[in-house]
């Protein structure tokens, strides 16, 4: 399923069952701070002592009294740029020794987004751009003072579970259609490891399952490394045309010993490498012609499933399993994405979690197949980059893909579908229709076959705005179903507006074959919102209520609470006080006021926070806040009624640039009518640029009164560890270990997989995953042991490109 449903507290008493993909209960506390006068005033008056602190504009390693040398980088004039034709090929090597380069114009002069905004580059980065009938090609030479200390964590493409913030990259975008809000975009580290993807309405939406047919080759000296890069027309989507055209385009270098990030259309620090309304032009491209934009991409796979978790005859069994993807580019903004016997066995475990919520908590689609175009049909509680604004698209989601072929954290067999995504005219259009197979996923629990359609239109309105629609089908297919359908709706509407302005807003309904939850409620079947927030360089500010009902069920959504009417404030400012090692510094006050339908009161919270983030790219985070929460009924141990609890945490990342770097929290306080602490230590070990270790520890208590004995008081303890080893042999051949062990459910979850990348687009895994009891209840067969579930698989797939 696509939610971890919440565990009443009762359940640390019963030590309930918890299948692999069935994430188990979080905590998230510290200390009992219960009374804490002491503590609330000391960081409410450190907030605001925050906020009246005087600001550098460039509180960078220069001192302020520079700062008027510099623009600030919002301020420069947008940079053009020269492609030019190659007579010959380029040979993709990562030399840069070809005569041929000599015909493009450089491109170089980077400016700072940080640590010193406006000012230049401290290593200096010069790019090339050469195309001819086939491929366009990038170069880029990137200087560096101290070549022994580059930064480089991973070898693999996409860099599964890295993030770019900390380490050393070249970047690419390239608004191919020139409209100000959308994009390619590559990332390269420098040992040619790289990660592709689409953004779309100018980063509000980033799509990294998205791969391109690309060749790239990194080469390393004593004062520099090197990019080259040839990407297949046929791979990009753009206007053919006998004419000169012109493209929009941004490139970034990140110096993470230096936390330093440079760009050539200058943008600020808030503000990513893809933000096309910011970005540069390319101009020079003459006489472009689209490829046939056909590929095909079979597999084939085989299975051996074990454990009593296994249903029936599978148990044992080897089975084989054929299918593929077509993809075909219908017109230069059209693509379509056709799927049989769509198969998922390579992808990793969903990363355990526990939950002490009331409400469900939504899990991360990793699916290649939905991850790829998902801004497309993305509807809901959308935030803008930057902006804090009460709610997310995990407190609701229209379009939630993990919904189609999982149960209960169990795939469902996915006979098959299509995806057609792109813009046509001024429309940016997703369509979607996927068809599962019936299938007994766990004993006793059958999934019906089902048809899930989806249809998604957007038009821009003016630069950085657009208005739209979202029309979602579910309905079970087949003799074996009932016939039970599920239906939505919505209309949404964004507006960037003044520079800073960002304005979010959607009505949605649902129509379901499902009788309503009560008859007084029968109506309430809608959702709406509206957010209004602003950010500058020196605050940020936000408002936003939103209603969602009683009945409101999205039968490919998610929604984390119905029945409420929400209203959200929040006002922060960003300072860069000019004390030593700190570079900015953000107090904040959060303010929520949450209602059910018939206005009463259902949950309010006041919060005070600081962040501070520190010039070597560490950062620090101080929480303290009240919240009021009333129980209509009672939560698992915890008796209905109104309760007061105050809530503190501290929270501490090292710079993640380093070979080893380390995150601690500590928080807690009132838990309902008791206590509760948490404390989760992480790390991450990078050996060398092939081999890196990484760990997490979340450890969660609480002190209640005892059910058995009202006078005692009773205490539990619950805890997740976690560790993964990850090798790259070579950016084509990666082997990683993960292992997770819950001591609630006493299950121990292994994912050991190995990749080998034989062509490319092109991949052979060999996975295996097992699920174990360490203690419990005696095997249910003979021989079985604790083994719950095991699977071996081994998968290769073939992509053809036409």
């Amino acid at each position: 399923m696509s939610e971890s449903k919440p565990l009443g507290v009762q359940a640390f008493f019963r030590a309930p069952q918890s299948s692999m993909n069935t994430p188990v209960p979080t905590v998230t506390g510290g200390p009992a701070l219960t009374r804490c006068r002491g503590r609330e005033a000391f960081l409410w008056a450190l907030a605001g002592l925050a906020l009246i602190l005087p600001s550098s504009p460039l509180a960078g390693a220069q001192g302020s009294s520079q700062a008027a040398r510099f623009l600030h980088p919002e301020e420069m004039p947008r940079p053009e740029g020269t492609v030019a034709r190659t007579p010959r090929p380029i040979t993709i090597d990562g030399r840069i020794d070809e005569d041929e380069w000599a015909l493009a114009e450089p491109i170089t002069n980077f400016i700072q987004s940080q640590p010193s905004p406006g000012a230049p580059a401290t290593d200096q980065t010069i790019v090339r751009i050469l195309y001819d009938d086939r491929f366009l090609y990038i170069s880029a030479v990137c200087y560096s003072d101290d070549m022994d200390n580059l930064v480089v964590k991973t070898l693999e493409r996409d860099f599964p579970g890295q993030s770019t913030r900390d380490v050393d990259i070249f970047g690419v975008t390239l608004d191919t259609f020139l409209d100000r809000r959308n994009s390619f975009l590559y990332l390269i580290n420098p040992y040619g490891a790289y990660r592709d993807g689409q953004t779309f309405n100018d980063s509000r939406s980033i799509d990294f399952g998205w791969d391109g047919a690309m060749e790239v080759r990194t080469q390393r000296y004593e004062d520099r490394w090197t990019v080259e890069m040839a990407i297949p027309w046929s791979s990009l989507r753009f206007h053919p045309a006998d004419g000169e055209q012109a493209w929009g385009a941004n490139f970034m270098r990140r110096v993470r010993r230096k936390n330093e990030d440079s760009y050539w259309a200058p943008v600020d620090r808030r503000d990513p490498v893809h933000r096309m309304s910011k970005a540069g032009t390319l101009s020079g491209l003459e006489g472009l012609r689209l490829g046939r934009n056909l590929s095909v991409k079979p597999y084939v796979s085989a299975d051996n499933r074990g454990g009593v978790a296994v249903v029936g005859a599978e148990r044992g069994r080897t089975s084989m399993n054929a299918g593929g993807d077509l993809k075909y580019g219908i017109t230069p903004g059209l693509t379509l994405d056709l799927s049989f016997r769509t198969d998922f066995s390579q992808v990793e475990v969903d990363r355990q979690q526990v939950n002490l919520t009331r409400f469900p908590i939504s899990f991360p689609e990793n699916r290649d197949f939905f991850v790829e175009n998902s801004g497309s049909f993305t509807f809901g509680d959308v935030t803008e980059r930057n902006y804090r604004q009460g709610s997310s698209l995990g407190d609701f989601s229209l379009f939630q893909s993990r919904r189609i072929g999982l149960r209960d954290g169990r795939p469902v067999p996915i006979l098959g579908g299509g995806r057609l995504t792109g813009r046509a005219g001024p429309f940016e259009v997703g369509v979607l229709s996927m068809q599962t197979e019936a299938a007994e996923v766990v004993p006793g629990l059958k999934a019906p076959a089902e048809n899930f359609s989806v249809l998604r239109l957007r038009r821009e309105l003016f630069q950085g705005s657009d208005a739209g629609l979202i029309l979602l089908n579910r309905t079970e297919t087949g003799g074996q179903g009932t016939g039970a359908h599920n239906r939505s709706f919505g209309v949404d509407a964004n507006f960037r507006l003044l520079g800073g302005m960002v304005i979010n807003s959607y009505y949605a309904g649902t129509v379901s074959a499902a009788p309503a939850q009560s008859p007084e409620d029968a109506r309430d079947r809608s959702a709406g919102r509206l957010s209004v927030a602003w950010r500058d360089r020196h605050w940020n500010a936000s408002a936003m209520v939103r209603q969602v009902g009683a009945d409101f069920d999205p039968g490919i959504g998610f929604v984390r609470r119905r029945d409420i009417r929400h209203s959200y404030l929040t006002l922060g400012t960003l300072r860069r006080p000019g004390i030593p090692h700190v570079y900015e510094m953000e107090p904040f006050f959060e303010f929520n006021y949450i209602t059910d339908l018939r206005s009463r009161l259902m949950t309010r919270e006041a919060t005070a926070g600081l962040n501070v983030d520190f010039f070597d790219g560490g950062t620090l985070a101080l929480r303290t806040s009240r919240r009021f929460d009333r129980l209509i009924a009672p939560f698992g141990a915890i008796p209905a009624g109104p309760y007061e609890i105050d809530e503190g945490s501290v929270q501490y990342q090292s710079d993640a640039g380093r070979p080893f770097s380390a995150s601690v929290q500590l928080g807690g306080g009132g838990y309902y009518h008791g206590q509760r602490r948490s404390l989760g230590l992480g790390g991450d070990w990078q050996a060398s640029h092939q081999l890196s270790v990484d760990f997490s520890i979340d450890y969660n208590l609480l002190d209640l009164p005892s059910v058995d004995d009202p006078g005692a008081t009773a205490r539990s303890t619950s805890s997740v560890y976690r560790a993964r080893v990850k090798y790259g042999f070579s950016t084509r051949h990666f082997a990683s270990a993960l292992m997770q062990y819950n001591d609630l459910t006493e299950q121990l979850v292994t994912n050991l997989r190995f990749n080998l990348i034989h062509a490319p687009l092109s991949d052979l895994f060999i996975v295996y995953t097992e699920r174990r009891r360490l203690n419990g209840d005696a095997p249910v067969l003979p021989g079985e042991g604790l083994l719950q579930e095991r699977i071996f698989t081994v998968k290769m797939t073939r992509f053809i490109g036409f």
